[in-house]
């Protein structure tokens, strides 16, 4: 047999209401883990992704090391 939810439709959507805010706790072991958690959930900005895109451009290259240089063909 199937079960009938006995909720009218103004009660589901007061339940389904409920339920969108109710958040979930979550503890984090580090500062490191807070700052990586709000930047995945958090967008940036076209502007703001542009201009550190040009920044990191002008940046010096790093030295390479030894190896590097000797490796290379």
């Amino acid at each position: 047999m199937k079960h009938e939810s006995k909720l009218t439709s103004q009660e589901q959507e007061q339940l389904a209401e409920i339920k969108s805010q109710q958040t979930s706790v979550r503890e984090f072991a580090s500062v490191e883990e807070v700052l990586r958690q709000d930047a995945n959930q958090t967008a940036v900005p076209p502007a703001i992704a542009e201009r550190l895109a040009k920044s990191i451009q002008s940046l010096p290259r790093p030295p390479q090391t030894w190896w590097q240089r000797w490796l290379k063909p």
